[in-house]
């Protein structure tokens, strides 16, 4: 058995190694064929397509099952509050700490961008169009039941596995072979997304391609500044403020939980799409210990509401863009626009070019003069998303773990082990084939989700 884990672990292991060449040959193409690196980005496009079309079934079993084997409807409730508490926190904290080092390092100052306004309206009315706190809250709401699983929306899916989770468990033993089939659909997801994760090299290349082809290196190169600045900011979140509560709360090493979810950002990097590995992170999680439940409850709902890379972002692009165009902020109107991203920051994953719209969004809402300005951003934008995409996914990953000790449903003794490779991954199915077998056989310990 530990052979075939480890012939497992390799063939995968060269996957990832080959999504590392194909993102330098990307960069290579776009930086010496533009014009084929631009027609190169639907290779891209449709390998996150792809990804995208798994995450709802994922979703759906997840919590389905998770939800459905208590028998406490309390458990889930519980989790699902703190999960909301801790979300407003840690987003209030990001948004602070954007605030801080733009502050200090003030990147757009002496810039000219009049060649850049009159950019920035549609990215407004992007934002305006995702509506206000009733329209989000009635888009949660699906057309049917099924429609939650096809329209994309993550929130409607979490939605309605909710209701089915709870239905499940209010049937009790008339409800174990909806179980048992959500169960095998699980397995069957998971061995599709593998499937899928082996077009990565493909679609890691069509993207980088498409990027570099498009912006050029001097567009880098001309706001190293803002894009250094917010790189550094996101690291001193994860591995100071993240790594400091995770390593309190949890006992656990943020370097170690880093490590164990390697192949995930790197996976990020190569799409800029934090989604890209939302199926892997639940299934990462649920693999180190820590009970379906949390997982199917955090997890999801941190991808709408825990976005901790955007609200850095949000805030020291609002000073970027503010300074570059001579016109600054004061203490007062920072404050206030740091109140309006808390709230515009939560519903920035149901928007399309979700950073911009929502920074767009803000700036028109508070200082509508500093509008156009959004527009010096855009090339860079794609970029900086990368670090956004990294930091939400650290954010999420940590929230998993903390959560999960502060309602006792982790197991610290299998996170130790996980961390410590002692118990691998299997990359293969990324889902546990006999859940109901003893702990012990053959020898070999096995993986029991709770």
């Amino acid at each position: 058995m530990e052979d075939r884990t480890r012939t497992r672990r390799d063939r995968t292991h060269w996957l990832y190694l080959a999504v590392i060449v194909a993102v330098l040959a990307g960069i290579l193409v776009g930086w010496l064929a533009p014009d084929t690196g631009r027609a190169l980005a639907p290779l891209g496009t449709m390998f996150v397509d792809l990804i995208k079309m798994m995450i709802a079934p994922v979703i759906f079993c997840t919590i389905v099952l998770g939800i459905g084997s208590v028998r406490a409807a309390a458990t889930v409730g519980k989790v699902g509050g703190l999960a909301i508490g801790y979300f407003l926190v840690m987003s209030t904290v990001a948004l602070g700490i954007g605030l801080l080092v733009g502050n200090l390092l003030d990147p757009g100052t002496g810039l000219n961008i009049a060649g850049s306004a009159g950019q920035g309206a549609q990215y407004a009315e992007d934002a305006h169009g995702a509506g206000g706190t009733v329209e989000f809250l009635h888009s949660i709401v699906p057309t049917t039941l099924v429609s939650s699983l096809t329209a994309g929306s993550v929130l409607q899916a979490l939605f309605v596995a909710l209701l089915v989770g709870f239905a499940v468990q209010a049937m009790g033993s008339a409800g174990e072979p909806i179980l048992r089939g959500v169960a095998l659909i699980q397995k069957l997801v998971f061995r599709i997304l593998a499937m899928i994760l082996w077009l990565a090299p493909i679609g890691a290349f069509g993207a980088i391609a498409n990027v570099v082809g498009r912006t050029g290196l001097e567009a880098v190169v001309q706001l190293a500044t803002l894009m250094i600045a917010f790189y550094l900011t996101c690291l001193l979140f994860v591995f100071g403020v993240l790594g400091v509560l995770v390593r309190l709360v949890a006992r656990v090493s943020i370097f170690k939980l880093c490590r164990y979810l390697a192949r995930e950002y790197l996976l990020i990097v190569a799409t800029s799409s934090s989604e890209s590995a939302l199926p892997r992170l639940i299934a990462k999680m649920e693999h180190m210990g820590v009970e379906r439940t949390t997982v199917g409850v955090v997890v999801p709902t941190g991808y709408s509401f825990n976005l901790d890379g955007t609200a850095i972002y949000l805030t020291m692009a609002s000073i970027f863009i503010a300074d570059a165009m001579g016109q600054p902020l004061n203490l007062g109107e920072q404050f206030g626009l740091l109140v309006f991203m808390i709230v515009a920051s939560k519903g920035a994953a149901g928007v399309t070019g979700a950073g911009l719209a929502t920074l767009a969004g803000g700036l028109q809402s508070h200082r509508p003069e500093l509008l156009d300005g959004v527009g010096l951003i855009v090339g860079i934008d794609r970029f900086m998303s990368e670090a956004r995409a990294l930091t939400n996914f650290s954010g999420n990953a940590v929230a998993t773990l903390l959560i999960g000790t502060w309602t006792k449903t982790v197991d610290a003794e299998q996170v130790r082990e996980v961390l410590d490779r002692k118990l691998p991954f299997d990359e293969e199915t990324m889902v546990d084939d006999h859940p109901s077998r003893p702990a012990e056989e053959e020898g070999t310990k096995v993986l029991v989700p709770a």
